[in-house]
């Protein structure tokens, strides 16, 4: 048998090559108007994957309608570019809305105070499963299974208290926990200025930034324009200033 190198195939290179991971989000001219004119844009924004994305800009600036943009739950004016988890928006926007969750939404997932932190849990698990899907009582085992990656070494709240009694850290950790539930590849987290004290806001981007080693791409929003420059990151977070124009830059540059 000829065992001559030169008639084998070379793989070592095939092997060895860096695998390129494509941006989690890419748009160019990404723009929306309403009937009282701009919302947001024009953006041309190109996001990593697995990182944490911070959009920053003052309240009534876009941030919101941004975010559920790229969820595929709001739909770019006509001659916008939009690309998310490599799916072309608004085209394939169901598929988007099965791969992207989002928390911190005012309408959206706001909790229900009156319900406890078990009977919340398992509402959302029983949308999330089959119709014909039994959806048992949550006992704090399995919250801990579910929380666990989201609050990181914080206390987790007993699935017996009521949601108004939640310190409002672990209300928002709580809405984000619910969003991972559905283990997503693209988090939209919207309002982190709803955790009012910057200490204790610390300890949500903390959490946020946590979320991303397991792959996820995590964006948030926030009104505070010197909020990087306060927080303490791992890595600096990519920054989108809506404030400042259609930019899209690492926070240490």
């Amino acid at each position: 048998m000829n065992t001559d190198a030169r008639h084998l195939p070379d793989t070592t290179a095939v092997a060895s090559a860096p695998r390129e991971v494509p941006p989690a989000v890419r748009a160019t001219g990404l723009a929306l108007h309403g009937s009282r004119g701009t919302v947001y844009g024009p953006l041309d924004l190109e996001l990593p994957s697995g990182g944490l994305v911070v959009v920053q800009g003052p309240q009534g600036g876009g941030r919101s309608s941004l975010l559920l943009t790229l969820a595929g739950r709001m739909v770019p004016d006509a001659g916008s570019q939009l690309e998310v988890l490599g799916e072309p928006l608004p085209r394939r926007r169901r598929a988007v809305q099965r791969r992207a969750a989002v928390a911190g939404f005012a309408g959206i997932d706001d909790l229900d105070g009156s319900v406890t932190v078990g009977a919340t849990v398992r509402e959302r698990l029983a949308w999330l499963r089959p119709w014909w899907a039994r959806s048992p009582r949550v006992d704090q085992a399995d919250f801990g299974r579910l929380a666990a990656p989201v609050f990181g070494p914080r206390p987790l709240p007993q699935v017996d208290t009521l949601v108004w009694d939640l310190d409002e850290v672990d209300a928002m950790l709580l809405r984000v926990t619910l969003a991972m539930a559905q283990t997503p590849d693209l988090l939209l987290v919207d309002d982190v200025d709803q955790v009012h004290d910057s200490t204790r806001r610390q300890t949500v981007w903390s959490c946020l930034e946590a979320l991303t080693a397991s792959g996820t791409t995590v964006v948030a929003a926030v009104a505070s324009l010197d909020e990087l420059a306060r927080m303490q990151w791992t890595s600096p977070p990519t920054r989108v200033a809506l404030s400042s124009g259609p930019h899209a830059v690492p926070a240490a540059a």
